[in-house]
C-alpha cells in the first residue's frame, strides 16, 4: 500500500516507434513492482493490433497495462478525453502505488499528462471532413496556405510534416472564428505528482533497420487482412496514421504491392523522425539508449530520492 502523504512520481518513458519502449517500461514496472499507461493515440483502439504494434498479452508479461486496446474505432476519443481519463485513473493507482509508468510515443497524449491541454471550442465535424477531403484529393500544401493565412503565429511552429496537426489547428479556426493560437494556454496546471521523463533513442542506421524489421513482421502476421477489415472506417482520424494510410491507398489501387511496402517503411522511418524532434523540444526529458539500464535505474532513483 502505498504512503498516501509521500509525493507521487509518474516515470514517462517516451521516443519513436520501435526504440524499445515496451520492454524497458516493463523492467521498470516489474522493478517498482507498479502498472503501466499507455500513451499511444492508436494502439488504445481495439481493432488496430498489428498496425500499432500493440503488446500482446505475452509481451506484457503479466505486468497491469492501462489504455491498451480499451476502445473501439467506432468511439470518437480525443487527447482532451484521454488527459481527464487518465488523471482519474492515476487517482486509483497513486492510492496504491508511489510510482506509476507512463509509456509511449504520442507526445500530445504523454503532454496532455504532464502538463494539460489547451481548451479548444468545439469543432463543425462536417468541417473535418472538408479538410480531410482536401488533403486525399491535393496534399497538405493548401492547407498549410490555408493555415498560414488564418494563424500566421500557430503556423510559424506548427510540425509542417503533420497532417492531423495542421488539419486540427484549420478546424478550430474555421469553427470559432477566430485564430487557433488564441486558444492555445500560456500557463499549465499544476499537477499532484511529478513526471520524471525519460527518452529513449538508438543509432539511426540501427532504429531504421529496427523499424524495417517491425514492418516486416507486421506484414508477416496479417497486417493487410487488418487493414482490409477496417477499411469501412478508412476516414476516420485515428487511421490517417502511417501503416494504414499506404495500404489503403493499395486497396483504392493507387501503389501496386512492393511500392506500398517500401512506402510502409519509408514513412514508418519518417514518423520516428518526427517523434524524436517533438519530444526533442522538451528540456525534462533526459536521454538514454534503452541498453543502458543501471544508468535509467540510477537517474530515476536519484529523482526519487531513494
Amino acid at each position: 500500500m502505498a504512503n498516501s502523504t509521500k509525493k507521487k512520481h509518474l516515470i514517462v518513458v517516451a521516443g519513436p516507434t520501435a526504440v524499445g519502449k515496451t520492454d524497458l517500461s516493463i523492467q521498470l514496472a516489474r522493478y517498482y513492482k507498479t502498472e503501466i499507461i499507455s500513451a499511444d493515440s492508436r494502439q488504445l483502439y481495439r481493432e488496430m493490433q498489428l498496425g500499432t504494434a500493440r503488446p500482446t498479452a505475452e509481451e506484457q508479461q503479466g505486468i497491469v497495462h492501462h489504455f491498451i486496446g480499451s476502445h473501439s474505432i467506432s468511439q470518437a476519443y480525443s487527447a482532451g478525453m484521454y488527459e481527464q481519463d487518465v488523471l482519474l485513473l492515476l487517482e486509483q493507482l497513486f492510492a496504491i502505488h508511489d510510482v506509476v509508468i507512463l509509456t509511449g510515443g504520442s507526445g500530445l497524449y504523454v503532454q496532455a499528462v504532464c502538463e494539460g491541454m489547451d481548451e479548444m471550442p468545439q469543432a463543425d465535424p462536417a468541417i473535418r471532413r472538408q479538410l480531410t477531403a482536401v488533403l486525399q484529393e491535393q496534399g497538405l500544401a493548401p492547407l498549410l496556405a490555408q493555415l498560414q493565412q488564418l494563424d500566421p503565429v500557430y503556423y510559424a511552429q506548427v510540425d509542417k510534416a503533420n497532417p492531423q496537426r495542421v488539419i486540427r489547428a484549420l478546424e478550430v479556426c474555421l469553427s470559432a472564428g477566430q485564430p487557433y493560437t488564441l486558444f492555445r494556454k500560456s500557463s499549465r496546471p499544476q499537477r499532484p505528482f511529478n513526471c520524471i521523463s525519460i527518452g529513449l533513442t538508438r543509432d539511426r542506421a540501427e532504429l531504421y533497420r529496427r523499424i524495417d524489421q517491425r514492418m516486416d513482421q507486421m506484414l508477416a502476421q496479417g497486417l493487410l487482412d487488418e487493414a482490409k477489415a477496417l477499411y469501412p472506417y478508412c476516414e476516420h482520424n485515428a487511421l490517417q496514421t502511417v501503416g494504414y494510410k499506404e495500404i489503403f491507398d493499395f486497396l483504392d489501387g493507387k501503389y501496386d504491392w512492393p511500392e506500398t511496402v517500401r512506402l510502409l517503411k519509408r514513412n514508418s522511418r519518417r514518423y520516428a523522425k518526427r517523434q524524436l524532434t517533438w519530444f526533442h523540444k522538451y528540456p525534462a526529458f533526459t536521454w538514454f539508449k534503452p541498453t543502458q539500464w543501471q544508468e535509467i535505474l540510477d537517474f530515476i532513483n536519484y529523482e526519487l530520492r531513494i
